[in-house]
């Protein structure tokens, strides 16, 4: 039997995440997450999708791009295990994995089909919406399948160290300038705010950090923004500002 495949990119994510850091750990956490997914190549065709539309959700079958050449590890440190004990690699949702593949649950937002004016039988560009992501931006996805409620929600799972869902203890407050720039971009990101408070409650700092007061400030960037932030005390974050890249020093 041979021990290697090869694999075609179906196709890639357009993400307001810019960088790891500050992406959720899991999907669905930032519900205010929206992204979308562009179909490539010989998936970048209208038959492929027919149907799909009736489901809320799909799985979203993905390649660690931005971890992917820095190998693999059989033991990591999971966070929700303060990242102090070492477990196996297989029973983790570790991105340095044996082979740099992801599964992620989002929401199916809606499909877009944008005609090519050359052709009247090649589309353009087939679009999924989604919602809830937790993916880098430019991740390459090697497969879409929905998801089935019946099957794949299975309600007495046991899942060990992840069992529950993170407690969110952490209020978050906005200075006046960071208040104003809000204001200015609210037609062009309406729900940043809220995505903004809801990145910030699952506490993105490295995990032996968690549940600590510490001073520096930190920058997360989403859309083509960045946004300084740090805790004022053990579960308190004051967002402190909020720029253009290209306005950063």
């Amino acid at each position: 039997m041979s021990q290697s495949i090869s694999l075609n990119y179906i196709g890639s994510v357009s993400s307001p995440y810019k960088e790891k850091f500050a992406i959720p750990r899991q999907p669905g956490l930032v519900s205010a997450a929206k992204g979308s997914i562009t179909l490539l190549g010989d998936a970048n065709i209208v038959e492929v999708i027919r149907g799909l539309e009736a489901f809320s959700h799909i799985w979203v079958i993905f390649v660690f791009h931005g971890t992917q050449d820095q190998g693999w590890k059989p033991l990591v440190r999971p966070p929700r295990l303060g990242g102090n004990a070492k477990i196996g690699t297989l029973a983790t949702r570790s991105t340095f994995r044996p082979n740099p593949i992801g599964m992620s649950v989002v929401k199916l937002d809606s499909i877009e089909v944008i005609n090519n004016p050359e052709s009247t039988i090649q589309v353009k560009s087939v679009i999924l919406n989604i919602s809830g992501l937790d993916l880098l931006d430019g991740t390459p996805v090697i497969d879409i399948k929905p998801y089935i409620p019946y099957s794949d929600a299975i309600v007495d799972a046991q899942a060990s160290y992840a069992q529950e869902t993170p407690s969110k203890e952490i209020s978050i407050s906005f200075n006046d300038e960071a208040t104003q720039t809000l204001k200015r971009l609210n037609k062009k990101y309406p729900e940043l705010k809220t995505f903004i408070c809801q990145i910030l409650e699952q506490d993105p700092r490295p995990a032996y950090k968690q549940n600590k007061k510490d001073d520096k400030v930190y920058g997360m960037a989403l859309y083509n923004l960045n946004i300084k932030w740090q805790f004022v005390s053990v579960y308190d974050i004051s967002v402190i500002s909020i720029n253009h890249k290209h306005d950063d020093v």
